[in-house]
């Protein structure tokens, strides 16, 4: 005897992101971990979980309604399909769905008591809580406007801003650390160019001074007497 149950879950994302990965062949695939067969037009054919289930689009409501045929490799021919009908709604910035799943033939309880839980709605939080975290919104461009002035650069953080000191202080720094020049030490000259300058000077001493006349002999007084005695 078939039957029908509803199950809820809480899913970290909009509606509208529930219902576009849902009726996504990517999208369902990597929300699931089974490789998925999905379209949003209602009458395609649709399936699951590496083929395990099959069925086709039933309604489509964009982001608030989906409503399918379900069955599983382990229905009998004469088994009827079963239906899916998943309703979205937004509580608070997460996502309220709510599953109703009728004519399920009696002996496949398993689907109620953990079934949807495992293969679906842990899956599902697991994934769009990685997209909530992992992929971050670009900022919006901001356009300056005709005849705006131009921003000033930015300034630098507080924590560069410590670790580079003023300009002022750094000059201050610098000269503090310089060390005083030392006056140039006169230049010593050889021995052998003070030598050579000593004897050049006393050449132009001599050269400036006049030459002294040759000193008169003056003759002995003895001989002049004998000079005159010959004479007399």
């Amino acid at each position: 005897m078939p039957y029908t149950f509803t199950l809820t879950a809480t899913i970290p994302a909009s509606p509208a992101e529930i219902y576009q990965a849902w009726l996504d062949s990517i999208g369902h695939s990597e929300m699931t971990g089974g490789e998925a067969e999905m379209s949003d037009l209602v009458g395609a054919e649709v399936s699951a979980w590496d083929g395990y289930i099959s069925g086709r689009n039933l309604e489509l409501v964009s982001g608030e309604r989906i409503v399918q045929s379900w069955r599983t490799s382990e229905f009998g021919d004469e088994q009827e399909d079963s239906v899916i009908t998943v309703v979205l709604q937004e509580i608070g910035g997460v996502t309220l769905l709510t599953l109703e799943h009728s004519n399920v033939p009696d002996e496949h309880r398993s689907y109620e008591e953990g079934g949807w839980q495992s293969n679906y709605f842990e899956p599902m939080v697991a994934y769009f809580s990685e997209r909530k975290d992992g992929v971050a919104e670009p900022a919006p461009q901001k356009t300056r406007q005709k005849g705006a002035p131009k921003k000033s650069a930015a300034k630098a953080s507080p924590k560069n801003a410590a670790k580079r000191p003023a300009k002022s202080a750094r000059k201050a720094k610098r000269t503090a650390r310089a060390k005083p020049k030392r006056a140039a030490s006169p230049t010593k000259t050889s021995p052998k160019k003070s030598k050579s300058r000593i004897k050049a000077k006393t050449r132009s001493k001599i050269a400036r001074k006049p030459a002294k006349p040759p000193a008169r002999k003056r003759a002995k007084p003895g001989a002049r007497k004998t000079s005159r005695r010959k004479r007399r």
